[in-house]
């Protein structure tokens, strides 16, 4: 009845078995609205290494580059901690789609603890160096710092609530990344930090662009008074043309 439709279905051939890329993937109970928000919420680490890449790409600035070297080797530490201690997950079988059957520790539980940590000390101990902190300056750091705690604590409670992870398991990553953190900062602060000039000048840098900004105190503000100083030079110019 229909030829060309059968023809198609016939010459169609489907694979027996199908894999989603379970990176994004997260299951949370049907008609949970507790479960979906938590869910969305282990995605955070997803969200936070696009961030990191992005900045890389249009700012290319040496420490933001360290920083996402770190979360890279903590997560390289997270996969043979995995491999070594080999500790099933809980609720064996309860979601179809993970990217290793190990949960000990909790690679999410590590990479958020280890991105605030460095975080928290960056705030507290590089900016505090470089900067003379005023009472509005401390305070957005403590309202920051609250804010990177609450989700450090809600990336790593969804994970035992979503059954992908024990406590020991999240508990334990927390602390691996902790720790990961500590050291990635103190040995960007001391060891790499005074190398940046010098990387900075490699012809290579100068040809990708990559700069060193660990001197000015408050890049944002830098950036944005450069920006309106030269736009002003500009259209000044620009008027003395027109006239």
């Amino acid at each position: 009845r229909y030829p060309g439709k059968m023809a198609a279905v016939e010459e169609c051939s489907v694979p027996p078995r199908w894999r989603s890329i379970s990176l994004t993937h997260v299951e949370y109970p049907q008609g949970d609205l507790t479960g979906e928000l938590l869910a969305y919420s282990s995605l955070l680490p997803i969200f936070i290494l696009v961030g990191f890449v992005t900045l890389i790409v249009f700012k290319r600035e040496l420490h933001t580059i360290s920083f996402f070297g770190g979360l890279i080797l903590n997560e390289g530490v997270n996969w043979v901690l995995k491999h070594i201690l080999r500790e099933p997950r809980p609720c064996e079988g309860a979601h179809v789609t993970l990217t290793t059957e190990y949960g000990m520790p909790s690679s999410h539980s590590q990479f958020i603890w280890f991105f605030f940590v460095y975080s928290f000390l960056f705030l507290y101990l590089r900016m505090h160096q470089t900067n003379n902190a005023k009472c509005l300056e401390l305070l957005w750091r403590h309202i920051l710092s609250i804010c990177l705690l609450t989700v450090a604590f809600s990336v790593s409670y969804s994970r035992v609530y979503l059954l992908y992870h024990s406590w020991s398991q999240v508990i334990y990553g927390g602390v691996a990344g902790s720790i990961i953190g500590v050291f990635w900062f103190f040995f960007t602060q001391e060891l790499l930090t005074p190398l940046f000039p010098k990387i900075a000048a490699w012809p290579i840098s100068e040809f990708f662009l990559i700069r060193d900004t660990s001197l000015i105190p408050n890049i944002l503000w830098f950036e944005y008074t450069v920006t309106r100083s030269e736009a002003r030079n500009r259209q000044r110019k620009l008027g003395t043309k027109l006239q």
